[in-house]
């Protein structure tokens, strides 16, 4: 009989945890999370407790990274514990750099040490190419980042590259594009505009204040995203990957399509907050996944529509309860 296959997951709690769990314990799975010793309950992945075994860390404890992984000893490791909200990093550009940079290079390191043959996953951010000379970008892409967020993503990102060539480790980095499901949290723009829609909906809410309507992403499902980690580490080494739809979409664009899910004209309630606008981005944050296509075999299954249909409806049963 074959060995059951295990992994290790930080940031459990959160959006990405939480579908990167639901899919290795249907692939068969055990799965160990890492929690905070004040978290009280599991956040996004608390429908799946009693079948997670747990275990309790700090990001910024690297001793309890390192006990983590030598008591688990998992096949594979993916390190998504980490700071997500990008205009928090302007506050505290020191505690990010450290819960970022610093918190996976304890991993690496407690990996070299402990089981050099753990398989590691690490998502880098599209954040990283900034000012970049190209839309869309791809992994050769030259990285211009552009917030203390953007900069520790890329300091991550180059130390999983130079320990995977240098000391032989298989260490991936995942280029992660916008990434939206129901489960993302309200600060983000994304859900702002679909649990709106659904408030406006039901009468619960008048209006909507966005800022820049015109800036571009590329949005993907976070499900489908962590789909393509799980398969960067299948592969007999480790790489950098580009996961993105390789489509650009306006901040306006998801609105409308938002509004539209419940019969609503977007024009009607969204109203520009001039305080809340940044000002223009001198590229296109649009990703490239042809690597991915073609070496993982990755094939997202939501596209953009179905990703904000899927948002809204959610957000309107959470409200209707």
């Amino acid at each position: 009989m074959a060995e059951q296959p295990s992994a290790l997951i930080t940031g459990i709690t959160g959006q990405d945890g939480s579908f990167l769990a639901e899919l290795l314990l249907g692939k068969g799975y055990a799965v160990t999370g890492m929690v905070r010793r004040s978290e009280p309950d599991l956040g996004c992945s608390e429908h799946l407790r009693g079948r997670l075994a747990l275990l309790e860390g700090e990001l910024l404890e690297p001793q309890t990274l390192r006990e983590a992984i030598a008591h688990v000893r998992p096949r594979e490791l993916y390190h998504l514990a980490a700071p997500s909200f990008v205009p928090d990093s302007w506050e505290r550009p020191a505690e990010t750099f450290a819960a970022i940079a610093g918190a996976c290079a304890v991993v690496l390191e407690a990996v070299a040490a402990t089981d050099p043959a753990i398989r590691v996953f690490h998502p880098a951010s599209a954040m990283i190419f900034g000012a970049a000379p190209e839309s869309p970008q791809r992994e050769t892409t030259p990285c211009r980042p552009q917030s203390p967020y953007a900069v520790a993503k890329l300091a991550a990102h180059e130390l999983v590259g130079v320990l995977r060539e240098e000391r032989g480790l298989h260490a991936s980095s995942g280029i992660l594009y916008n990434h939206e499901s129901e489960r993302r949290p309200e600060q983000f723009v994304t859900r702002r505009i679909s649990r709106a829609a659904a408030a406006i909906s039901l009468g619960l809410q008048q209006e909507l204040q966005l800022g820049s309507l015109e800036a571009v992403r590329d949005w993907s499902f976070a499900g489908d995203v962590m789909e393509g980690a799980w398969l960067m580490l299948q592969q007999e080494r480790g790489g950098d990957y580009v996961l993105a739809s390789g489509a650009g979409h306006t901040v306006a664009e998801f609105a409308e399509r938002a509004f539209a899910c419940v019969g609503l004209e977007a024009e009607r309630y969204v109203r520009v907050d001039e305080g809340l606008k940044r000002p223009p981005e001198p590229t296109p944050s649009v990703g490239d996944p042809t690597k991915a296509r073609e070496r993982l075999g990755w094939r997202p299954r939501v596209d953009f529509g179905e990703l904000v249909e899927r948002m809204v409806s959610a957000d309107v049963e959470r409200l209707r309860r």
